[in-house]
Formats: structure tokens, sequence, C-alpha cells
């Protein structure tokens, strides 16, 4: 268990959301059903003058009328009403309040750069730490704790730091999809109080915790943002994207989280030289974060491809090379093995490996991505999983059946193994087409295994490369002390 202050802050035994609502279109509502949903063990307690009972719920007029002792708050009240409640949370002993009340400094105006002002005097006078304003708060699976509804319940060890609520929904959401689960994901907004070095320090302490992400649009504090970044990828890899780094993202940070963005050229040489991983898009975020979360440290680039055909052998060959990766050419001692095992392209065949030439039917991209494991000559594996697909009037084929080609079961237990499922746009008639409910099957068949998958070979060979940069310039706790 973590000693850090954060800890008690993130398993409250009791939560009021204040400006809950009936209503599903209600902020209020958004806030209390998802308690209710991930089943928070704790007492939970709608706050709202104009209710008696909200989701089946006993409501309160007001925090200081809660009957029991209450730990944590959410605010969904308009920000001239937060001034009260966080006087009426001081009187009731509240240990921290999350702000998704908005308009504050965000929005460039004197009075409510004041007002923010002031929520914070009185936070620090109470007491209270804030979380926010302006954000979706904590999203905390385990304990219960979840800002929508529709993410998932599944916990697991990824730990997200967000600016931006929408960000951080999209991510969790999106992650879900590749097999990538969070311990706890925080959005913390215009970070009056709490900012982003606060989490992350606590994260790089969660034991829960293995990988953390974090979408930033400024800092509060440079230095200090350095050094706890510093601190924590000696630990752990720490994946950030910046938003806000061109003219009219600088202006739109400034918008959305009052943020100063900060220059464009000094984020991804500040993240590297804190032995941090940069993430050019949020799609590529999403690729590092399920490189981390499900492959072991690669030593070295040296990979071995096998699965396509023909051009895209040689476009694979192309782009791994161009991403940084070593294609090393098959050793004399596998072609050998093929040989020995009658294998009649044995001098033919390379890497990538082209399994469209071979005569063989039965020898699989399975069976060579097995051969291929046993050899030193290759730290790692890629694996291009074809669209399935039957001639007319022949048997459609099962998900077991045409992934139980590529032995990944197998083969990920000797090597690190990544797989490319390729993504193509769908007209509408084609959504309930076999070939496309194969494809989504393949890709959760690969969740189950632990295989982490790409929509293009590109995108894999990228997110291969900079996991094993980041392994191979981790400093050791001692190193920093020199």
């Amino acid at each position: 268990m973590s000693t850090h202050p954060l800890e008690e802050i993130l398993h409250p035994r009791s939560i009021a959301v204040v400006g809950a609502s009936d209503s599903p279109d209600g902020r209020g509502y958004g806030f209390l059903a998802p308690l209710l949903e991930f089943g928070f063990k704790g007492e939970i307690y709608p706050v709202n003058p104009k209710y008696s009972e909200v989701l089946g719920k006993k409501a309160y007029p007001s925090v200081r009328d809660i009957p029991g002792p209450v730990d944590y708050v959410i605010s969904a009240v308009p920000a001239r009403l937060v001034p009260q409640m966080l006087e009426d949370c001081a009187a009731k002993g509240v240990k921290v309040a999350h702000l998704y009340t908005a308009r504050f400094s965000e929005t460039g105006r004197q009075h409510a750069a004041e007002l923010e002002r002031e929520v914070l005097r009185l936070a620090k006078k109470g007491g209270i730490r804030l979380i926010g304003p302006n954000c979706m708060g904590v999203y905390h699976p385990g304990h219960g704790l979840a800002f929508d509804d529709d993410a998932p319940k599944t916990s697991g060890t990824a730990g997200l730091i967000s600016q931006s609520g929408n960000v951080a929904g999209d991510i969790v959401r999106v992650c879900g999809m590749r097999g990538v689960y969070f311990s706890k994901a925080i959005s913390y907004g215009n970070a009056i109080d709490l900012n982003e070095c606060d989490y992350l320090d606590y994260f790089a302490q969660d034991p829960e915790t293995e990988v953390i992400l974090m979408y930033i649009e400024g800092v509060k504090d440079g230095q200090r943002f350095f050094d706890v970044l510093r601190q924590a990828t000696l630990v752990k890899p720490v994946i950030i994207i910046k938003g806000g780094r061109g003219k009219s993202g600088t202006r739109a940070a400034a918008s959305h989280t009052a943020s100063l963005a900060g220059s464009a050229e000094l984020w991804p040489t500040m993240v590297a030289q804190a032995g941090a991983v940069y993430a050019e898009s949020l799609e590529e975020l999403i690729d590092l974060a399920a490189s981390f979360y499900l492959l072991p440290p690669i030593k070295g680039h040296r990979v071995g491809v096998a699965g396509g055909a023909g051009g895209a052998s040689v476009l694979a060959a192309d782009q791994c090379e161009l991403a940084g990766l070593d294609v090393v050419p098959l050793p004399t001692e596998l072609r050998e093995e093929l040989k020995r095992g009658g294998i009649s392209i044995w001098d033919w065949i390379g890497n990538p490996a082209d399994m469209s030439i071979r005569e063989d039917r039965d020898f699989e991209v399975g069976d060579m991505l097995q051969v291929m494991a046993k050899y030193q000559d290759f730290d790692f594996l890629i694996a291009i999983i074809g669209s399935p697909h039957h001639h007319h009037g022949q048997p459609e084929i099962t998900t077991d059946t045409f992934l139980g080609q590529y032995r990944l079961n197998e083969v990920k237990k000797t090597k690190p193994l990544l797989a490319v499922v390729y993504d193509r746009s769908l007209g509408q008639d084609e959504w309930d087409s076999w070939n496309w409910r194969v494809t989504c099957e393949v890709r959760t068949k690969l969740i189950d295994l632990g295989v982490p998958f790409y929509p293009t070979i590109t995108r894999a060979a990228i997110a291969a490369r900079k996991l094993i940069e980041y392994y191979q310039g981790r400093r050791s706790p001692a190193d920093n002390l020199r």
C-alpha cells in the first residue's frame, strides 16, 4: 500500500454528488449513475435541494445536511455556487472536492479568474484538496469510481493523467479495445491545487500501476515537472502526449484549461532527457500503451516478420527499416532446419517471410514464426495477420481455425510478439459481413492471448522501436545519484 498523501484521497469511503439529478442530460446524473453502475461500496449521497430522492438514493439539500461523514465531494453546480458549497464541505470535514464545475480562469475573464482564486482560498482555509476545476475527475474501477458509465469495469495496471476530460474518456475506452486497462485515470483540468506533478509522483509510487500515460497542455512548474518525471521513469515507463504544440493548439489550450503550452520544440527534447517516451499523436499514445502494457522488455532492434505476401512483404521490410528496426537476413542454421524439414523454399524464403511462395500448404505462418522464435538472431517477431476471406461456395472457417495457423500462443512463450491486423474502410452493407465479424473476433482473441496488435506494420514498428529505446536508455536509481 502506498503511503502517498493521495492514496487516501483516491480511496474515499463516502461520496456526495452536489448537483445530482434524475435527468440523463445533466452532469450531476452523469457522475451519480456511474457510482451506482460500478458498485461503489461506500456511502453515496446525492445533494440537490430540488429533490428528495435521486436514482433511488435519498437526497439532501446541502453537504451540511448529510448525516454521515463525507470524504469526497463531486461538484456539478454552477461556478457561482462553489464558494458556499466549499464552506459546507469544510464544516463537514470533507477531504477532497472534485470540481467538474467550469467557467473559471479558462474563460479569460477577470471576474472568473478572481472567483477561481477565491475557491482556492476557501479550500485551503477548510483543509480541502481540490481536483480541477473544469475536469472529469477520477476513474478508479477497482474502487467503483467512474466518470462515464460506458467505461470498462475491468481494472488493470495502466495509470492515466490527463488535463482533458474528453481525452481521458477516449483513452480509457479505446485502450480497453486494445487490451489495456487502468488502475486509475485522473482528469485534472485547471489544476489550481493538485497538479500534474502531484499525480505523477503518486503513480510512480502506486503499486497498482505499472505504466503511466499523460496528456498535458501545460505545466505549473517546469523544473519540478522535469525532476518528478525523471524520478518516475527510473521505475516505470511514462508515455506523454503534449497538446497545444502549434499556434492554434496553443490558443485552444489557453481557452480549454488556462494552460501556457510552452515551446513545441522543447517538449520532445525535455521528455527524452527525462527518460520518458514521447507520443506524436493520440493513436501513437495508444499504440505505445498496448506495447508497454503487454510486451516484456525487448533487448534489441532485430526483427523477424512473417505473414505478408508478395509486395506486402517488400513494403513491410521498408517500413520496419524506416521506423528504425533491423530486418536481419535469415540465419544459415534456420535455412538448414527448414531444409531438413523438407520445406521446398528453404533457400528462397527470406525476412520478411513471404508465405505466398510456398508449395507446402501444411507449412503455415505459425510454423515459420515458431522456427524464427528459436534463434537469437531475432530480438522479437511481428506476425502479419491477413484479412480472413473465402471464395464463393467455400465454407466459412471459424475464428479459431483462422487464427490457429499463426500459433501465436506458442510463439509468444519464446519471443516477444506483435501482431498486425489491418484496418479497412467499410461500406454500410459490410457491417454484418463474415470477414468483418471474424476480424473483430481475431482482435478479441489477441487481447485474450496478451498479444498487442496494430492497424499497420509502420505503427507496430514505431511502437516497438520506442519501447526498445526506453529499456535500452533506462537508468538505474544508482545512476541517477552519480
